[in-house]
């Protein structure tokens, strides 16, 4: 409850409303009658658009009382008033002098309520539920710029973090594809060297206070224009745009190493540091910000094996790793012919009592040479060759038959959950593959949930929104996976009909002994809560990191505590505790 609901209903402060009337005893009777019902008032009046403009911008209000019919200015004329303010104020007519027809239609233009002159015993409960509405409304922005906050920024250093340097990257190529302009521009990886002696040496906390002092000092000596991120641990990510030519990069990136040779300074110790840079360039070395980093990254890695303390540019032959992915994809498409696709299942569990409810369906390779491939090493191949729909179909079809037969083996509510990828989740033939595969297994709709990541979801809201209403209309659940990692609005939350949010693993693995994770974790859960919506917690290890998200009454929970992956014929014993 915020202030404007602690004011209404303990009366410690009036509520402030400004009264758009042209008359100055009605706009009296409605403090006098207000009052004489326990709801005490300031009140200011105005009768024109100038007046009702000037007092929007000079002063804050609880709520708008406007007259209908007034000299050279209504209702409507005030409700345009109000929204060219941008202010989120409660509007509602308080009017002898408009038809119901005309109350509806006013409400379709933004107005909040109707309430005829003189009915005082409406009027209070109405002004209360209004103000409980925009203190709910207030709160959820609120969350939202915390999460933001949170999930940009890197607590450590205050730089921007890994996703927040993506997306300013991203956004700037965006914008040079948009007008029609070659972008040139570069990615730098800075390595701190051997850090680690810092943190065995001095310990974590003094390794933390000269990681902050080496982004101030960057910070401090690079161009407005430059954007500096703390990517993660020991690495720094710069955005050097606009710059084409190697000679100018290779200055700023000297001037990085340069930076490093005056001593760092922890309680009078002087501590002497290098550093190793990787530089991809634009657009030579990648034309997306993961392509980019991903080449610094390989650059950098060169420049240590080298001994560190240097600069090196990509080099296309760095990337040795490239015939054996033409060889990876060419076993791929004889995989799905194969059938050497393996799922394995791992346990979900519910918060209040530890009961099995459920599995998620991880899908293994089991490479005739290289063995048993986990979905990082050819899942990124697979959507870059389009593979990614056959796979994805493949284990659709077989998660939902094993589903049924836990089932019929008496586990009649068991849940099973399967990825989806954005491929996949761009391509109308997904409905049919999921219709396809409930109707050849028999699995029932409302036990299957699919997990479409958050970036997915945000890259496109309106062709989200409808694949996902398409995808409900079936009977299917829907959650959003990786929750946090792919921020763009939590006000987009309310118009996608999914039913979990599984809060990403990331967050969850420091959430007892971090602040900051467990900030992000807590209002993730509160916001799912007041809309409606379950929370799954990734990556739960330990006993403190279960007692934490149950406090904070998380839903369910996943993680190597419960189980890890197994195949569906080790996955039966987890099954004792299943609630059916």
């Amino acid at each position: 409850m915020d202030r404007m609901d602690e004011r209404l209903l303990r009366q410690d402060e009036p509520v402030r409303v400004l009264i758009v009337d042209d008359s100055d005893d009605d706009a009296f009777l409605v403090r006098a009658e207000l009052g004489r019902r326990g709801v005490r008032i300031d009140y200011r009046r105005v009768d024109c658009e100038l007046d009702m403009a000037a007092a929007l911008a000079s002063d804050s209000w609880d709520v708008i009382l406007a007259d209908h019919d007034m000299p050279g200015f209504d209702s409507l004329a005030a409700l345009e008033v109000l929204k060219r303010s941008g202010q989120d104020v409660p509007f509602i007519i308080h009017s002898g002098q408009i038809s119901d027809r005309q109350a509806v239609s006013a409400m379709y233009e933004g107005v909040d309520d109707f309430i005829a002159k003189g009915d005082y015993e409406r009027l209070v409960p109405v002004i209360e539920r209004e103000l409980r509405g925009v203190s709910a409304r207030r709160a959820v922005r609120t969350a939202d710029n915390r999460i933001r906050e949170l999930v940009n920024f890197d607590g450590l250093s205050a730089l921007p973090n890994h996703h927040l340097f993506c997306s300013k990257v991203t956004d700037w190529l965006g914008d040079c594809r948009q007008r029609a302009r070659a972008p040139v521009g570069a990615v730098f990886v800075v390595d701190v060297d051997r850090f680690m002696r810092i943190n065995a040496s001095f310990g974590y906390e003094v390794g933390s206070a000269i990681l902050r002092q080496v982004g101030e000092r960057l910070a401090q000596g690079l161009a407005p224009e430059v954007t500096l991120a703390r990517l993660g641990g020991d690495k720094f990510g710069v955005f050097l745009p606009g710059v084409g030519d190697p000679a100018q990069i290779e200055v700023t990136a000297r001037w990085i190493l340069t930076a490093f040779e005056q001593p760092f300074l922890k309680d009078k110790v002087e501590l002497f540091l290098t550093a190793s840079i990787g530089i991809a360039m634009v657009p030579r070395d990648g034309d997306s910000v993961y392509t980019l980093l991903m080449n610094a990254e390989t650059a950098v890695a060169q420049t240590k094996r080298k001994g560190g303390k240097g600069l090196r540019f990509f080099d296309r032959a760095m990337n040795t790793a490239s015939v054996e992915r033409l060889a990876l994809e060419a076993d791929l498409r004889h995989a799905l012919v194969r059938n050497e696709l393996r799922l394995f299942y791992q346990p979900l569990v519910r918060a209040t009592d530890g009961a099995v409810v459920g599995a998620e369906a991880l899908v293994r390779w089991q490479h005739p040479q290289q063995g048993l491939l986990t979905p990082d090493r050819f899942i990124p191949l697979a959507d870059e060759t389009g593979l990614i729909t056959e796979v994805g179909s493949q284990v659709l079809f077989e998660a939902c038959r094993q589903g049924k037969a836990w089932q019929d083996a008496g586990h009649a509510a068991f849940r099973v959950s399967v990825n989806v990828s954005a491929v996949q989740f761009g391509q109308p033939r997904l409905l049919e593959t999921v219709s396809e595969a409930l109707n050849a297994s028999g699995f029932p709709p409302a036990c299957l949930t699919l997990e479409i990541t958050e970036s997915s979801l945000m890259s496109d809201v309106e062709s989200a929104a409808g694949m996902l209403r398409a995808l409900k209309n079936m009977g299917v659940q829907v959650a959003v996976d990786d929750f946090g990692t792919g921020y763009s609005s939590l006000s987009y939350l309310k118009r996608l009909p999914i039913d979990v949010i599984k809060i990403d693993k990331s967050f969850v693995r420091d959430v007892s002994h971090d602040e900051e994770d467990a900030a992000i974790v807590r209002a993730i859960i509160v916001l799912a809560r007041s809309l409606h919506l379950a929370t799954v917690a990734e990556g739960v290890e330990t006993r403190e990191q279960e007692v934490m998200l149950r406090d904070e009454r998380c839903d369910s929970f996943q993680g190597f505590r419960y189980g890890r992956p197994v195949p569906p014929e080790s996955f039966p014993f987890l099954l004792q505790g299943v609630a059916d």
